[in-house]
């Protein structure tokens, strides 16, 4: 397993999951003398829990979630994502380890501290809406404020200012059965937003749209984050939504995390064959971004690539969006971070580089 858990410059963490098992049989507890999840060999000990009949849906799980950050948990179905985003709510009890939500064990919290959190730092968004059909629109959102003891008009107020921000104003007075999927999900995404969570669990929440609409509802997620900055753990099946929405990505198979790395770092250095296959089919000008390939300023331009760039990209610029502007310039682009900072430059042999590797990985 590849671990990244080293915060992020400038960023705390947020979340933290450390040995986290979930065993299914019929004694799952008697494999945990330590009831952090530390074992002395994790591989043998997924051996014998499985050679005992028991079965392991998450087995020595560890991360952790930088503030502000999209952190993607993907795999096949029955890789143990879902069960993972359960026991980090504790909507499934672990079986062992830890889960740090700003330094507090969740799993020593009690009954009371734990519902308490849930209604006023979590927000969840699952694939089925499971929106309250005889509820109005606005009755819906203002639901989880309700539940807080938020008096009628405030937590109105609040629901109708979720409904502009997922641009479902004057809808309000509409039923659920009266909306399309893509409207209904936009209102399941605005009532977990009513309560301002601070940790927002998504476990697939477009799988269930058409390709359009589930293009969309992509968007719109990322005009929200753009906005809001939640600290984020999504859950998706679809490897093409994940590089497009994710800070770094976790990829599980059998209950355990086979790699962790931003999208252009699983994809160019996959751990291992599972992930070579999970991305195969990705093309690598989606993935791969200016900023991956830049060459600090300090390091010059390499010969032959002319003066110095006139044309900048952002950091965030993928090689799709980039190589058009190469028809600008036979030279370097240079590349800029988010406050316009150049963080270095590209040139065309280090795109064609890139892109050659993965003709190779074809081959």
């Amino acid at each position: 397993m590849t671990d990244d858990t080293d915060a992020d410059a400038g960023r705390g963490v947020k979340l933290s999951c450390r040995n986290l098992w979930k065993v299914y049989g019929a004694e799952p507890a008697s494999f945990f003398p330590n009831p952090n999840g530390v074992v002395d060999d994790p591989k043998a000990h997924v051996a014998a829990i499985r050679d005992s009949g028991h079965i392991g849906a998450a087995c020595n799980v560890s991360f952790d979630v930088q503030e502000g950050e999209i952190f993607i948990i993907m795999g096949l179905s029955g890789s143990g994502k879902s069960t993972v985003v359960r026991c980090l709510s504790r909507l499934v009890e672990p079986t062992a380890g830890e889960i740090l939500f700003d330094g507090q064990d969740l799993l020593k919290a009690s009954k009371a501290e734990l519902i308490d959190i849930r209604r006023h730092k979590m927000g969840m968004v699952f694939q089925h809406f499971g929106l309250m059909p005889h509820l109005t629109v606005l009755e819906n959102v203002a639901f989880p404020l309700k539940v807080q003891g938020v008096d009628r008009a405030q937590r109105f107020a609040k629901a109708a200012e979720m409904l502009e921000l997922v641009g479902l104003q004057g809808r309000e007075t509409s039923f659920p059965r009266q909306l399309s999927g893509g409207q209904q999900q936009r209102v399941g995404i605005a009532r977990s937003l009513a309560v301002g969570p601070e940790l927002w669990f998504l476990d697939e929440p477009f799988s269930a749209l058409d390709p359009l609409i589930r293009r969309q509802m992509q968007d719109e997620f990322l005009r929200l984050q753009k906005m809001l900055h939640k600290t984020i753990v999504f859950i998706t099946h679809d490897f093409l939504e994940a590089i497009r929405l994710a800070d770094r990505i976790a990829i599980m198979k059998d209950g355990e995390i086979v790699q962790i790395g931003t999208p252009a770092e699983v994809v160019m250095q996959p751990a291992d064959d599972y992930v070579v296959e999970f991305t195969q089919d990705v093309p690598r000008v989606k993935v791969i971004t200016a900023g991956d390939l830049a060459v600090p300023p300090g390091d010059g331009l390499p010969s032959g690539d002319g003066p110095e760039p006139s044309i900048s990209v952002s950091a965030s610029t993928t090689l799709e969006r980039l190589l058009p502007r190469f028809s600008e310039s036979t030279g370097a682009i240079r590349v800029t971070d988010e406050s316009g900072a150049t963080i270095g430059h590209v040139s065309p042999r280090d795109v064609l580089g890139a892109l050659a590797g993965e003709t190779e990985d074809r081959a």
